[in-house]
């Protein structure tokens, strides 16, 4: 292999960096919405677990902040700082606290589903603030506008449309949006709740691609944001839940979860997608998450004995056709723009 060849096959893997990165970002999302129910169902204050999860998270990126940006002089002004506050009470505490309210609602693979309304809800935001733009005429404008609708539908069908279980024997089994023991009522309200949340989670995601300009040491903002979250979770489980028992955490499963949950999906995942929204912006990022969805369902089926249906694995096929149409939306407009712009650079070295 000469040195053409490893150079190729190095811009090869480059360009797919952020596609693999969201891939293993969702997986860790999965597994966060298995342990975090778990960890509720037992008996876990969801409010504490945002507490301890946000400070695992800070004493897990602090140092990478410390030694791997030190050579790093991006200032902190003071008014800069204050919207890093703001932005991580409106994106991730909100976000946070809502999202774990609803878990104790509804099931883990339903908080999955509930979670693909986030590309729809970011792909609009998104317009809203002229961060993204759509092209009625064109083919790419169409498939994202397609794509978005077709992603919807499928978590929709997922979500609400049962029908006859794949197994024979699964019909003894109990209805995977019903195994929480919840009420229909309660059940609303946490679907409700989890839309909220998401809101709040999408807001986020428009706003980290205005903030990194401004401060672009990514590990270094991600640690800032988890402490603020860390200590505005505190201080509103602190007014919410006074009893110091719910505080206690103990070398058991709880603190796997929020150590899980904290290191690897506060910390790790939360880097990761700065990082992909500084490259790719914040609906291409949005767009991966119904493949939490399915990975979610895949374990649920598998450690808790979910039955799959019928309606079920329709409505993720749904989800991936979207998820696809989006991303060729995305990937068409791209390489027009990049057209056009060489068009205007060779008319103005003509000129």
């Amino acid at each position: 292999m000469n040195k053409l060849e490893i150079r190729q096959k190095a811009m090869a893997l480059k360009r797919y960096q952020p596609y693999l990165a969201m891939i293993f970002i969702q997986i860790l999302y999965a597994g966060m919405a298995l342990f975090s129910k778990a960890s509720i169902s037992n008996g876990m204050n969801p409010y504490v677990f945002v507490v301890y999860r946000q400070a695992f998270a800070t004493l897990a990126l602090a140092p990478f902040a410390i030694f791997l940006e030190s050579n790093k002089t991006t200032s902190l002004s003071f008014l800069l700082l204050v919207k890093i506050f703001f932005i991580s009470l409106l994106g991730i505490t909100l976000s946070l606290d809502l999202c774990y309210v609803s878990i104790s609602y509804i099931s883990a693979t339903f908080a999955a589903a509930g979670t693909n309304m986030i590309p729809v809800i970011t792909f609009i935001l998104a317009i809203c603030f002229r961060m993204e733009s759509i092209c009625y005429k064109q083919s790419h404008g169409i498939a994202k506008i397609i794509g978005s609708v077709v992603c919807v539908a499928g978590a929709l069908i997922y979500a609400f449309v049962n029908g006859p279980p794949l197994y024979p024997e699964s019909h003894k089994q109990v209805h995977y949006l019903t195994s929480n023991g919840t009420s229909k009522g309660e059940w609303i309200k946490g679907s409700l709740i989890m839309l909220l949340a998401n809101t709040m989670w999408s807001l986020w995601l428009i706003l980290q691609g205005p903030i990194m300009k401004q401060y672009p040491a990514k590990i270094r903002l991600t640690t800032l944001q988890c402490l603020f979250s860390c200590i505005q979770s505190a201080i509103w489980a602190i007014s919410v839940k006074r009893d110091i028992a719910a505080w206690k955490l103990g070398f058991n499963f709880n603190l796997l979860s929020v150590a899980y949950c904290g290191v690897l999906v506060a910390g790790l995942s939360y880097w990761l997608r700065a990082w992909v929204i500084e490259i790719k912006g914040p609906v291409f990022t949005a767009m991966f998450t119904p493949l939490s969805l399915i990975v979610t369902a895949v374990f649920s089926s598998i450690f808790w004995k979910e039955t799959p249906h019928l309606g079920s694995v329709c409505g993720a096929i749904l989800l991936v056709m979207g998820l696809y149409g989006v991303l060729w939306g995305k990937q068409k407009e791209a390489e027009c723009n990049k057209k056009t712009s060489d068009q205007c650079k060779e008319e103005i070295n003509s000129i």
